[in-house]
């Protein structure tokens, strides 16, 4: 693929991006998809007539190669991946960060880019924190080229155009998978279901084990809770709804979410 992009980089990626998410929502896909691999084809062989079989076997290629989530989309990670050059693939550095199983290890990084706690992220902040995690991977990039990568990555996810990114915003940068209370029945028809449900819940959400929801455990587990209703939910307005559910359900006033609490707050009766 470097000789269709040869000595692409991060400003050139994003014209890329912005050119074929036509929609802007976030992915290239269907005709979208299409017309990257006809652009893709003319540059690799501009010499050669670019006929429709060729664009769907050279589509059907990448994309088992490059579809990670077999989605049949792009998203921009993906298309990252397939582009650019490994030392230009600046997304690649949130991938190594951390494990992203879920919400509570989401709400962890987020609390740990948002420094001033405003409930956004400005471009300082993004800054600061990538280059903190260039220096952890051990990477030298220098001052302008960090000045590249924070402006491209604004203007990729800054959906709004505000001037800071939000949790949806962040949550697109890391790839965040499907929302976990997305697969169970609010209404489920017994007893029994509900029980099974909330335990699955929050053996999920009680990462640490301990038998209580604190820090980004509650925070993990009201950004999924209220993205059912809300998905477009921002940082200020999850800080309000953690303090709700904290005031509701925390009886023993410990900052924390017992097990035998939550089930209260739910009208569920544990397994203990």
């Amino acid at each position: 693929m470097d000789c269709a992009f040869d000595n692409l980089d991060a400003a050139g990626f994003l014209e890329i991006w912005q050119h074929f998410d036509a929609d802007d929502n976030g992915y290239i896909e269907g005709k979208e998809l299409d017309d990257f691999f006809r652009h893709m084809i003319k540059k690799l062989a501009p010499q050669e007539k670019v006929t429709e079989e060729r664009v769907q076997r050279v589509k059907q290629r990448f994309m088992s190669a490059y579809d990670v989530t077999a989605d049949g989309k792009l998203q921009i990670q993906e298309l990252a991946n397939m582009i650019l050059p490994e030392d230009e693939n600046f997304l690649l550095i949130f991938r190594r960060e951390t494990p992203l199983d879920n919400s509570v290890d989401f709400m962890k990084i987020w609390r740990k880019y948002d420094i001033d706690s405003s409930g956004y992220i400005s471009a300082q902040e993004l800054k600061v924190r990538l280059s903190a995690l260039f220096q952890q991977h051990r990477k030298k990039v220098s001052s302008d080229k960090l000045e590249e990568y924070t402006d491209t990555m604004m203007k990729i996810f800054d959906k709004n155009k505000d001037g800071r990114l939000d949790l949806n915003d962040l949550a697109r940068i890391l790839a965040l998978e499907e929302n976990f209370l997305l697969q169970f029945q609010i209404d489920a028809s017994s007893k029994e279901e509900r029980k099974r449900d909330f335990e699955k819940i929050f053996d999920h959400y009680d990462v640490s084990k301990t038998g209580a929801l604190e820090g980004p455990e509650v925070d993990g587990f009201v950004k999924d809770m209220m993205g059912l209703v809300r998905p477009n939910m921002t940082g200020p307005e999850l800080d309000k709804l953690r303090a709700v559910l904290l005031h509701h359900c925390d009886v023993n006033n410990d900052g924390k979410i017992q097990k035998n609490e939550l089930s209260l707050c739910l009208g569920v009766k544990p397994n203990i």
